[in-house]
């Protein structure tokens, strides 16, 4: 497949509008470079920290939420089948290990193929980190820190609740 180059001129960079969108919900964040910026969004369960980098070069925004629950060596194995169940039933995204640190991760990605992204872009791509974060912190937890298989763990966790007390 051949590739055209269109010399897209932006309007703004990227990781601006993310800035913009963590200042507007008083996030904390740090800018460590032009085309980086870390954040940090407060869950439910955890507190989320959020990187952002821009790759010129493939016109795409890519975000890593990481949450603190590192994995143990003994538990990694049962880790890795939980994140394939998790990733399977995914539509966006998905959860890894960063190995350096044993530490977990969601990753996504917004390419934009020469366009300018829009706030709307942006919060998505940040709200479908922390909603999926949301979803499996416990089933997480529970492989990690209770011992429980990945089945055991996605069975405790993912009942949906009907009716009212």
């Amino acid at each position: 497949m051949a590739s055209i180059d269109f010399n897209y001129e932006r309007s703004g960079h990227p990781v601006d509008l993310v800035e913009q969108l963590a200042t507007m919900h008083d996030w904390a964040f740090e800018r460590s470079a032009e085309d980086e910026l870390s954040l940090c969004v407060g869950g439910t369960w955890s507190d989320y920290q959020i990187s952002l980098n821009w790759r010129d070069d493939l016109e795409a925004l890519h975000m890593a939420c990481a949450f603190d629950l590192k994995v143990s060596d003994a538990r990694l194995s049962e880790v890795y089948r939980l994140m394939a169940s998790i990733n399977e039933q995914l539509w966006l995204g998905h959860f890894d290990l960063w190995r350096n640190e044993n530490l977990l991760l969601f990753r996504h990605g917004l390419m934009l193929n020469g366009a300018d992204p829009t706030v709307s872009q942006c919060e998505a791509l940040l709200h479908a980190a922390v909603e999926a974060c949301e979803r499996y912190y416990q089933a997480f937890q529970f492989v990690i820190w209770a011992g429980k298989t990945a089945e055991q763990s996605l069975a405790t966790t993912m009942f949906e609740t009907e009716g009212q007390a």
